[in-house]
């Protein structure tokens, strides 16, 4: 029994490392030159994506980003749709997830800490040029 649950737990923790490793790739691949694991870029990091969004919002935002956007009441949307197998989307997905912090007076702290942390999910980044 003891043997069992030891096998189990192992499974597991190898699997989730694969999909972590899977998902970094598929950041590596589509999502790198525009977001960043914790820092602002074009988009805004997966630490607040994560914060914010559902594995559903963030899966649909991957797959249909105009159509998201528009529920989401943004005006513009500059992601490209990406076309992705289920275990990439599911991969990247877990991968953004990951960086959700844990603690909410951490998430403060660090928000006034670094001043780069974009405050609106999604910022349209062409309508501020437009402003300027």
């Amino acid at each position: 029994m003891n043997k069992s649950i030891i096998v189990f737990f192992s499974l597991l923790i190898f699997t989730s490392n694969m999909q972590a490793e899977s998902g970094k790739k598929v950041f590596e691949t589509y999502c790198w030159g525009c977001h960043h694991q914790t820092a602002v870029a074009f988009g805004p990091p997966f630490s607040q994506i994560a914060s914010k969004r559902t594995a559903e919002e963030i899966q649909g935002m991957i797959a249909d980003p105009e159509g998201v956007s528009k529920v989401f009441g943004y005006k513009r949307n500059a992601m490209p749709a990406f076309k992705l197998n289920p275990e990439e989307l599911k991969a990247i997905t877990a991968y953004i997830l990951s960086f959700k912090p844990t603690d909410t007076k951490e998430t403060n702290s660090s928000q006034e800490h670094n001043k780069t942390i974009v405050k609106d999910p999604y910022p349209n980044m062409a309508a501020n040029k437009e402003n300027k």
